[in-house]
């Protein structure tokens, strides 16, 4: 406490000791995908033309801040057949309102020992909160980005994945075909089938894997409507066709399997994501839908991160008080943003942390407990209307007939 000597008024200024929480960044996807060493990269400016100096490739499992297309094109190249996945995928990224984005890179194959050394780099970049490896379909790599997503130690990352093509016809359009191997897992996300694009390096269409342009659009979605809306039903851009057309039959097997499906529907011209689940299995149906499983990640990584004050605190009712404030004060936002079911505050959530759950066994363990409920808003995945014939009564200002 400061000592007075002089008679006269003094202002101090008392920190309460807790800070606000604030939302963390949803949409920071990092990238791992094939890059050569021998790409070419565009050359510094104000360089001489008779001393040329490009700029230097990124070293392998170095992950590299990307922020836009320009940036990414001095630092692995522009399109061209050592990065092509990989390049249609950032190009993608942005195209579809991505804003930022860390890549790393490998320059041999993309196998298991290789995405599981690049994705070791992403752990200590708290930021990033989506994962994917474009075009890489293997079991084992699509397990290994699960793994690395549901590793307990994060737990706030969510991976996109791309199904399988080559082996995959209007003939077979399973789970097993399009999922293979890949185990169900409620961090992830499948997308089916690849998109057709123009690609600068033959000047004519291809088919390349929709997983970049997706998380694009889950970035432009989360910016745009906030991270409660499922990323479905919702165009991507630049995206001119589909490898396989999948009709609503076809998808009426695919979408309770966790196939997400992206469709090109007759008398219009944009190609659709028109599906919304994660890969969880349907034992695990709570977590079933992409917004839901990622809206909890949302939830889980800004309260831990909101609330790190709370260590060592005096373990007694003024820091339980703390807690309820701070964390109810957030939850309020979240449920004024729309992502919480409920007309009031009190209906969409609950927050509890006192002497009940805070026992002295618990205390003395060193733990402060918190309980919170929430109660989500699911997409409406299937919009039902009810038609019968009417005899004409006069209808309330409602459209309901007045008997």
């Amino acid at each position: 406490m400061p000592v007075y000597q002089a008679p006269g008024v003094y202002v101090e200024e008392i920190s309460s000791g807790s800070k606000p929480i604030a939302g963390v960044g949803t949409s920071i996807a990092g990238f791992i995908g094939h890059v050569d060493n021998n790409v070419t990269r565009p050359n510094k400016p104000g360089t001489s033309t008779q001393l040329p100096e490009a700029y230097a490739l990124a070293h392998v499992n170095q992950p590299q801040l990307i922020t836009s297309w320009e940036r990414f094109k001095t630092r692995f190249g522009d399109f061209q057949e050592g990065n092509a996945t990989l390049a249609h995928a950032l190009f993608g990224f942005f195209n579809n309102g991505g804003t930022r984005c860390w890549v790393t890179r490998i320059a041999d194959e993309i196998n298991p020992e290789n995405v599981r050394a690049a994705l070791e780099t992403f752990k200590p970049i708290d930021e990033i909160a989506i994962v994917i490896v474009p075009g890489a379909v293997s079991d084992e790599v699509q397990n290994a980005v699960l793994d690395h997503c549901e590793d307990p130690y994060l737990q706030d990352r969510f991976a996109i994945l791309d199904g399988r093509h080559e082996e995959v016809t209007n003939f077979n359009l399973t789970k097993e075909a399009i999922q293979g191997g890949t185990r169900d897992s409620s961090y992830g996300a499948i997308y089916f089938p690849w998109i057709k694009v123009f690609d600068p390096i033959t000047e004519k269409d291809i088919y390349v894997p929709p997983s970049g342009h997706i998380a694009g659009v889950y970035s432009r979605v989360d910016t745009e409507r906030g991270i409660h809306k499922a990323p479905a039903n919702e165009v991507i851009r630049g995206a001119e066709g589909v490898e396989i057309d999948v009709t609503k039959a076809d998808q009426a097997g695919l979408n309770p399997d966790g196939i997400n499906v992206i469709r090109k529907f007759s008398g219009n011209n944009n190609i659709l994501i028109w599906g919304a689940r994660t890969l969880a299995s349907k034992e695990d149906s709570e977590w079933q839908y992409i917004n839901v499983r990622r809206l909890f990640l949302y939830l889980r990584e800004s309260i831990d991160e909101g609330t790190q004050w709370a260590v060592f605190e005096p373990n007694d009712f003024k820091l339980w008080a703390k807690i309820r404030r701070n964390v109810s004060a957030f939850l309020t936002n979240v449920w004024r943003d729309g992502a919480l079911f409920g007309k009031t505050a009190q209906e969409a959530f609950y927050v509890k942390c006192d002497e009940e759950t805070n026992p002295p066994e618990v205390r003395d363990l060193g733990q402060v407990v918190t309980e919170i409920g929430v109660a989500v808003v699911k997409p409406a995945e299937f919009v039902i209307f009810r038609i019968s014939q009417w005899d004409g009564s006069k209808a309330n200002d409602s459209g309901d007939a007045v008997r």
